[in-house]
């Protein structure tokens, strides 16, 4: 066996009628490095929004949020939630009313979502991304105020220098008669001063103005009613170990969700996307592995009566197949190696030094965001493995199917 593969090296070293095959050669294994150097630098892309996606919602959402399983709101009283603050890992619990309401400023208006919040609202380090300027209260009970959305007071034309200008909020109410002709008995209203503004993410600046947990609740008429409850998790403690502290406390009634389960959608379609261009740059990277399966074809029928003289001395077809193969296999291993150490090298500059930028002055990040997983290089890997032995397998399959007898 060992004297077939030197005889074979010997073979296939041959200077003669090479040049071409070699140029061949070098391209595919070009083209392999630069799929795989995309498919890491793409990967990372997308791994990277995800965290941007993630960081941007928990400066605006908290760490875990309960909920009604059924319905919209539930009644609450000052036992059962000291219940919940008494759980282990309970750091802040932030009581929630968020209702649609239409807004009015200076004869401007518009429809959005108002959240009324406990004041301790500020306290789970609401807004640490993205952008906040203004008071960083919610004013007082005698001139409650509301934080706003920048797209919200973009819409509106909001001045916060302007204190003579309130902002106006109407709730539709039941009147007290069907047969009423007062407009006044089918809404109620009340005024907020707008304080500040923040801008995490569109879904959010377009939509929401908190305001305080009294104001909204006489507003809406809500009692002792809330629609979610918001929790900060202790120092110490991990989100899944408390999450499943609370969903034992509280039962089946009530649901208890982390952040990425807050948006888990979103969270879905990114994680689709990315696997759907992996696999749209795999493909590419698949039709760049032709080269491969030409080159060895057409060194199997370049050396069509060296392969009969190895037949001759005694060399199997499978060891004919495994020159091929392995032939094949340097070509990828060899690319794919230069390809992953050019994408981390190109993920890895762009990580610590920013080298893209995103070009607008207003983004909450300057340039790209990027992140290495480890298993992104592992499906990589095998993804071009399995490339390689299916480019070569045909070409390895003609060889082994010379002739001794035809071709000397």
């Amino acid at each position: 066996m060992n004297l077939s593969y030197f005889i074979a090296a010997r073979y296939f070293r041959s200077k003669k009628k090479r040049n071409f095959i070699t140029v061949l050669s070098t391209i595919s294994m070009i083209g392999v490095a630069v799929g795989t150097m995309a498919l890491v630098i793409v990967m990372s892309v997308f791994n990277g929004l995800e965290d941007l996606i993630r960081g941007l919602f928990a400066s605006f959402d908290a760490e875990l949020k309960v909920e009604a399983v059924v319905g919209k709101s539930f009644e609450v009283d000052s036992l059962w939630l000291d219940g919940i603050q008494n759980v282990d890992g309970v750091a802040v619990l932030t009581e929630v009313i968020e209702d649609n309401a239409l807004l009015d400023y200076n004869g401007n208006q518009l429809v959005a979502t108002i959240k009324g919040v406990s004041d301790n609202f500020l306290e789970q380090d609401r807004f640490s991304r993205g952008y906040f300027w203004g008071d960083t209260t919610l004013g007082s009970d005698l001139r409650p105020g509301a934080i706003m959305g920048r797209g919200v007071g973009f819409f509106l034309s909001v001045n916060l220098k302007d204190v003579n200008v309130p902002l106006k909020v109407f709730y539709p109410k039941a009147p007290r008669s069907a047969a009423t002709l007062n407009p006044n008995q089918l809404y109620s209203s009340a005024s907020l001063e707008p304080v500040a503004f923040f801008s995490v993410e569109r879904q959010f600046d377009d939509e929401y103005v908190i305001a305080p947990l009294k104001f909204t609740r006489e507003l809406l008429n809500y009692g002792n009613k809330r629609t979610s409850l918001e929790i900060k998790i202790s120092d110490g403690y991990s989100i899944d170990e408390v999450q499943e502290n609370l969903k034992a406390h509280l039962g089946p009634d009530f649901s208890v969700k982390n952040t990425d389960e807050q948006h888990a959608g979103l969270l879905r379609t990114v994680k689709l996307e990315k696997l759907f261009v992996f696999l749209t740059l795999s493909f590419i990277l698949a039709i760049a592995s032709f080269n491969i399966f030409f080159s060895l074809s057409m060194l199997a029928i370049e050396k069509k009566k060296d392969i009969a003289m190895l037949k001759a001395l005694g060399a199997k077809d499978k060891l004919i197949r495994e020159i091929f193969l392995k032939q094949g296999a340097m070509i990828a291993v060899v690319g794919a190696a230069i390809g992953l150490v050019l994408g981390f090298a190109i993920v890895w500059l762009q990580e610590s030094f920013g080298l893209v930028s995103l070009g607008i002055a207003s983004a909450v990040v300057d340039a790209y965001p990027v992140r290495m997983v480890w298993t992104d290089f592992a499906w990589i890997t095998v993804v071009v493995i399995l490339i390689t032995l299916v480019a070569s397998w045909r070409p390895a399959w003609i060889a082994s199917r010379v002739k001794t007898t035809e071709e000397l």
